[in-house]
């Protein structure tokens, strides 16, 4: 039990910076309410725990190989600009107040989350420092022991997620559209920011491997 909570205590630790999901969850969270926000935190999760099963099966070494690395930051980019740019070019529009019935759809804020996650910046958390954690506690012969830390930081994840998306359920009731629709350009903008650092990493990355 006290090796579940450690790890919850470390998903907790890993959600609260400020990150690409985060931002989008905000987003969605104050337009069209908790569920949407909380779709585009499973999105994130379940390209989570396709990692965890990555790790566990040891194929962790293939996603580290440079050339599959480099154009991973490029692919990320992409998805992060295409996101933000959508967020800015509507950010007047889906936008439901308290009491109004949301226009967007669920399947589409989980595929943004899980679009947001496939990004270099999450997949070499889980491969370096989860991976590292891992490396240090488990036991092969405790395969257990592996989905207790795995389930302690999803858990830890999902708490930051639900805690986060219930302040802001609360705080859109004193929003007017005017607000969200600002917050909503303000993130897409931070998008399109994460969007241009990961080309730079990409840039970067090509240079090395020439």
């Amino acid at each position: 039990m006290d090796l579940f909570l450690t790890y919850v205590l470390v998903g907790l630790s890993v959600a609260m910076p400020v990150g690409a999901i985060t931002v989008e969850m905000s987003k969605q969270g104050l337009k069209n309410g908790f569920i949407h926000g909380w779709a585009v935190g499973l999105g994130g999760m379940t390209i989570d725990l396709i990692l965890i099963v990555v790790l566990y099966f040891g194929l962790a070494s293939i996603l580290q190989i440079p050339y599959i690395q480099v154009p991973m930051w490029l692919i990320g980019a992409v998805f992060l600009f295409l996101i933000g740019y959508e967020s800015v070019k509507n950010a007047d529009k889906d936008i439901t107040l308290t009491g109004e019935k949301p226009n967007k759809s669920f399947t589409s804020s989980y595929r943004n989350g899980f679009l947001v996650a496939i990004s270099p910046g999450n997949i070499v958390f889980w491969l370096s420092v989860f991976g590292t954690v891992l490396s240090n506690t488990y036991d092969t012969s405790e395969p257990v022991m592996f989905l207790i830390i795995a389930a302690g930081v999803l858990t830890g994840i999902l708490l930051h997620d639900i805690g986060l998306l219930t302040i802001l359920a609360y705080t859109r009731k004193i929003m007017s559209r005017t607000m969200i629709k600002s917050f909503s350009i303000f993130a897409g903008l931070v998008l399109i920011g994460f969007a241009g650092y990961f080309i730079y990493e990409f840039i970067v990355g090509m240079n090395k491997l020439i």
